[in-house]
């Protein structure tokens, strides 16, 4: 029996094939609604507001989220290699997929169902959901070697990246309208159910598609004991897949820095100062622009594509042109149109400046009957908090700034607060903004940010009204530390994407007129490997220039850089995967992938938080992260990869041969 036969993709004509991908490519469109929505956007916003609001601290709440994602992430690694090994036995890769998308998608229609306070049903559902979403890209990414011949493996991999991009993205702007337009509340429910039905509906071409791949003939051995048994004879010969095992560790590395630099990136543009806006604005474009680089390195490794140079010579220019016009425009652009820092708001005379300010401190007045409170005596934070039932009473603080942060506790006694600003009702919309202090349970470091009319000398006023939400207890107010946050950065965002789509047109043009001229001799020499080492190339560059990074027109060009680069790099590590790995155990093999792109996210953000520790800013901590792709790019560069592949198709014949692979 020929490896093609194994593979299961022999003797079927041109367009059954190309249905079958699309199918199996389709269901990147339907899982990613759950990384987009879930993971990355509403639920950890409503899981710390809402079902973490009967919590000691929105600090507390985040503690838990990330407990919550721990576990989530243990489960999957343990359990990925056992139900992939069984699903190369019990020849079942499609039921077991099947059986995971119902887990995850009825564990996500479930989150419908949590209300406020409901922080450990929040956990449970999440839990359920994300095992599914981890499980069943096990089985989705076992499937690729079955479904794309070996010279496809890298353009399937990367259109179904593509198609990834394209569907998180357009639910998740979906999702963003219904909670803009149904209410927090109510629209972010709905949205859980919508990432459920999204899921489940454009599962079912890959379902009905792609047929059942053949799997290893299973002896008289219970399935337990012989999926163990698996486990430990893969571990044991390991040897024999020597250059897997050495890609292994590389992606382990690089795929680290990676996902250090896709979780620390809004942290770290918000600690430089950019806006909300500008943070939310460029996840939305990594996430766009993400789907035709995704294609377009799925093509550069393929021999039988024509444009393969030019696509080469549009990412090289990308690569070179995005830092040249990005850093050229902070320095030429006035400063109000690139986004240079402004200068901090100093202290005067009568006002504090930009800082932090303790209750208890001479820059806050109280006026009134007040109690305060030491840190040691409130379990939930860690500043003073003053207290006060008096009616009228007044809590001011007088500032040179625009913008200031409150933060207040919440409880079963507390009343309604008014906020002023210079003596004038601060609005929140067209009435006079008020802080309800209501909760069931105490709460700290609850935060509001209050915004002045203009910059300058202010006077922020919280006044106790000793109204009270209907369940309450009492009058209390209780009122902790205030900040002066800095001045924001002006930009103008029209200016900074017509740059970009300037430089985009321009390369291009370049790629087109001059790409097959130039880099036709280089583009036949561009293998599945050395276009992730171009990948990890690009990111190295992003870590550098991420370390000068002081304007908005840089963040910008620095976004749209690692869109160039995210989804090619992780489309064509799991193909090179698929190429190194027996088909016949696809399954087993892909269930370590899982784990190894699980534990691969641990390293690095240790790396970043420990140079913040020591050098006290994050602009040596997203340098460290060079580190990262140096020496991924090192260890990939001695990967044989022909070696490696004819391992496996060896392999698979062998096991073809001595009849331990059972077909229809």
């Amino acid at each position: 029996m020929s490896a093609e036969a194994v593979a299961g993709y022999a003797g079927i004509d041109d367009r059954e094939y190309r249905k079958r991908i699309r199918a199996w490519a389709l269901y990147d469109w339907a899982n990613s609604a759950f990384a987009t929505t879930i993971l990355a956007a509403v639920l950890p916003v409503y899981y710390s507001q809402v079902a973490g609001r009967t919590l000691a601290s929105p600090a507390q709440a985040t503690a838990y989220w990330s407990a919550t994602l721990s576990i989530s992430l243990f489960l999957v690694a343990v359990l990925s290699p056992i139900l992939g090994t069984i699903s190369d036995i019990k020849r079942g890769k499609k039921k077991f997929l099947a059986f995971s998308i119902l887990i995850g998608s009825a564990g996500t229609a479930l989150l419908v169902f949590v209300g406020t306070g409901d922080w450990l049903l929040a956990s449970v559902f999440f839990v359920i959901a994300r095992f599914g979403f981890a499980a069943g890209n096990v089985f989705y990414d076992a499937l690729l070697p079955h479904v794309a011949r070996p010279e496809d493996q890298d353009k399937v991999s990367t259109f179904g990246y593509a198609l990834g991009y394209l569907g998180g993205g357009i639910l998740l702007a979906v999702n963003i309208a219904m909670i803009f337009v149904l209410g927090s509340d109510l629209g972010t429910r709905l949205s859980f159910v919508s990432v459920a039905l999204w899921w489940l509906v454009f599962s079912i071409p890959i379902l009905r598609r792609v047929p059942e791949p053949p799997a290893k003939v299973a002896s008289g051995a219970g399935i337990v004991s012989m999926t163990f048994g698996r486990l430990k004879e893969t571990f044991r010969h390991l040897r024999q897949y020597r250059e897997l095992l050495k890609f292994l560790v590389a992606f382990l590395i690089y795929n680290d820095g990676i996902g250090t630099i896709i979780g620390v990136a809004a942290i770290y543009g918000a600690e430089l100062g950019f806006g909300a806006i500008e943070l939310i604005a460029a996840i939305l474009l990594v996430q766009f622009v993400g789907i035709p680089f995704s294609v377009i390195f799925g093509r550069i490794p393929s021999s039988d594509e024509p444009r393969r140079a030019v696509f080469l010579t549009f990412v090289l220019f990308n690569l070179v042109m995005l830092p040249l016009v990005g850093i050229g425009a902070r320095f030429l652009l006035p400063a109000d149109v690139a986004g240079t820092a402004p200068q901090p708001y100093e202290a005067t005379a009568a006002s504090v400046g930009e800082g932090d300010y303790e209750v208890g401190e001479g820059a806050v007045v109280l006026e009134g009957s007040w109690e305060i409170r030491p840190a040691d005596a409130l379990p939930g934070t860690s500043h003073p908090y003053a207290y006060t039932s008096e009616v009228g009473a007044r809590y001011e603080l007088a500032f040179n700034g625009g913008r200031t942060v409150v933060r207040y506790a919440e409880g079963p006694d507390r009343s309604r607060w008014r906020v002023l600003i210079d003596g004038e009702p601060v609005l929140d919309g067209d009435e006079p903004l008020e802080i309800d202090g209501y909760n069931p349970t105490e709460r700290f470091d609850v935060e509001v940010e209050i915004e002045a009319p203009e910059p300058g000398e202010h006077v922020l006023t919280l006044v106790n009204t000793a109204a009270r939400h209907p369940d309450s207890s009492g009058t209390v107010m209780a009122v902790g530390p205030t900040s002066v946050l800095p001045p924001a950065r002006p930009s103008s965002l029209a200016t900074i994407l017509a740059l970009l789509f300037v430089v985009e047109v321009v390369g291009l043009a370049v790629a087109f007129a001059l790409g097959n001229v130039l880099l036709s001799g280089l583009a036949t020499t561009m293998t599945t490997k050395r276009t992730i080492i171009l990948a990890l190339t690009v990111y190295a560059a992003i870590a550098v220039w991420g370390f000068f990074l002081d304007t908005v027109v840089e963040f910008w060009f620095l976004a749209f850089m690692v869109a160039v680069v995210q989804g090619g790099s992780q489309a064509l590590s799991r193909s090179l995967y698929a190429a190194l790995s027996p088909t016949s155990e696809s399954g087993e093999f892909f269930g370590f992938f899982s784990v190894m792109s699980k534990f691969s996210a641990i390293v690095g953000p240790l790396v970043f938080a420990a140079t913040v520790t020591v050098f006290g800013s994050s602009r040596p901590a997203i340098l460290s992260i060079i580190v990262f792709f140096i020496v991924g790019i090192a260890l990939l560069h001695r990967v044989d990869v022909e070696h490696g592949r004819q391992v496996a198709i060896d392999a698979d014949v062998a096991a073809a041969e001595a009849g331990a692979i059972e077909r229809d």
